[in-house]
This record gives structure tokens, C-alpha cells and sequence, in this order.
């Protein structure tokens, strides 16, 4: 029974010890002056990858009579061999939909032939491209083309490249803070990353429909691009931690 005792009693001062030790270590340590800033860097790109919605639908060169159908393969075909001739690979068009609609004929407007559509998505690196490859194609079969979003091919590269330039221009700020009170910086301690803003401003056509676009010029000549967009802009905030020395 004494064993037993004597056991427990150098087992709860071991426990006691080893608290104490703990303690008295943590008490010990010095606490390590530091600076914490938040730099900002910014960038803009003019994007070499515009994506725009192409809307082809078939039409009949006699309306009234509903005769003479072009249909939706050859207004394809056309779009197919316009891109080519623009030197822009054949990847560079994907189908997006399908659809159509009833051609009506009189005024109680009974359905008389079903016309098809098609959409298309197609890349180009410049909007100008877009100009001479809609010319090659029937006007009347071209139905509608919108911007649908602008990239840049090189975003990834970006983005680290603004990351860099806001953690340097936190560290720049710490620098002048901690020269201020005649102190000097030490290693950083901390690095995080606050936010990401990333802008991508859509292209706008200034006439209503490719229609009206294509119809108002002759299909040899194209005209110069009514596109207006802007720049796509990259921003970074980063937090930064530095020891004082």
C-alpha cells in the first residue's frame, strides 16, 4: 500500500513539473516586434481572345411564294470557308444551339414552313476579323452576332505577375513606416492574400443586328469594325507580415 502511495506522489510531481515548465517557458519567450501592411497592385490587358454569338437562320429568296429555300447547311457552309479564308482555325467555330421557328403567311397566321437556326460561338483575336468573315455571308441569312465575353490567353501569367507587385509593394510600405521611427526591417513572417478582382468589360455593337450591318456595305467590301470594348483589368491586395528589428 505504501508502494502505491509513494508511486502516485511521484507521478503527480512529475505532472506538477512538467506544467511548471511549460508555463515558465511560455512566460520566457520574448513577444517579436513586427509590421503588418497591405499592398495593392493593378494591371490592364487589351484581350486577344473575343468570343462572339453567331445566329444563322434559313430564308427564303422568295418570301412571298415561300420558294427557293436557302437552307441552313449552306449559310453553314459559307461561315466555314469565310473563317478559313481569315487564316483562323477550324476549332475556332463550335456549334451553341439549335432551333426555329414557323414562317407565317397570312394574316391568320397559320403555320406554312418551319425555318431552322443555328447559333454558333466563334473566337477571333481581333474584331475586325469578324467584319470581312460576316460579309461572306448571306446577309439575310445572318440573324444576329453579339460579343459574349472577352479573355486573354495569358490570364494565369497575369494574375501571378500582379500578385508579385502588390506583396513588393507591401514590403515597400513597411520599409518607409519602419524607417520612419528609425527602425529597420527584418524577415517577413506572414504572407496572405486579401482579395481578387478581376474586371472583364463586354464589347457592345453600336447597330442593333448584323442584318442591317452586313446589308448596308457591298459583300466585297467590309467596313471597319463598329466594336468598342475595353481593357480587362487585374487587381491584387496582399497582406504581409515583417519582424521589426
Amino acid at each position: 500500500m505504501k508502494k502505491v502511495i509513494l508511486l502516485s506522489s511521484l507521478m503527480m510531481g512529475a505532472i506538477s513539473f512538467l506544467s511548471f515548465s511549460q508555463t515558465t517557458a511560455v512566460q520566457l519567450t520574448p513577444s517579436v516586434p513586427k509590421i503588418e501592411v497591405a499592398g495593392f497592385a493593378e494591371m490592364e490587358v487589351i484581350p486577344d481572345e473575343i468570343y462572339f454569338s453567331v445566329s444563322l437562320k434559313e430564308y427564303f429568296n422568295d418570301e412571298k411564294n415561300q420558294k427557293d429555300k436557302v437552307i441552313i447547311s449552306t449559310l453553314e457552309k459559307q461561315l466555314i470557308k469565310a473563317i478559313a479564308d481569315a487564316g483562323l482555325p477550324k476549332e475556332s467555330l463550335s456549334i451553341s444551339g439549335v432551333g426555329g421557328y414557323q414562317n407565317y403567311t397570312d394574316k391568320k397566321k397559320k403555320p406554312a414552313t418551319f425555318l431552322e437556326s443555328k447559333q454558333y460561338e466563334l473566337k477571333v483575336d481581333r474584331t475586325d476579323k469578324l467584319d470581312g468573315i460576316l460579309s461572306k455571308v448571306e446577309s439575310r441569312g445572318i440573324q444576329y452576332a453579339n460579343v459574349s465575353r472577352v479573355e486573354h490567353s495569358k490570364r494565369e501569367e497575369f494574375k501571378k505577375q500582379v500578385k508579385i507587385d502588390a506583396l513588393k509593394a507591401a514590403k515597400v510600405k513597411a520599409e518607409y513606416l519602419v524607417a520612419a521611427v528609425d527602425q529597420k526591417l527584418g524577415k517577413i513572417m506572414e504572407i496572405r492574400e486579401l482579395d481578387e478582382n478581376i474586371q472583364y468589360p463586354q464589347p457592345v455593337f453600336m447597330k442593333a443586328n448584323m442584318r442591317s450591318f452586313a446589308a448596308a456595305e457591298s459583300a466585297d467590301v467590309a467596313p471597319d469594325s463598329d466594336v468598342q470594348y475595353q481593357k480587362i483589368k487585374i487587381s491584387y491586395r496582399m497582406q504581409a507580415a515583417f519582424e521589426i528589428k
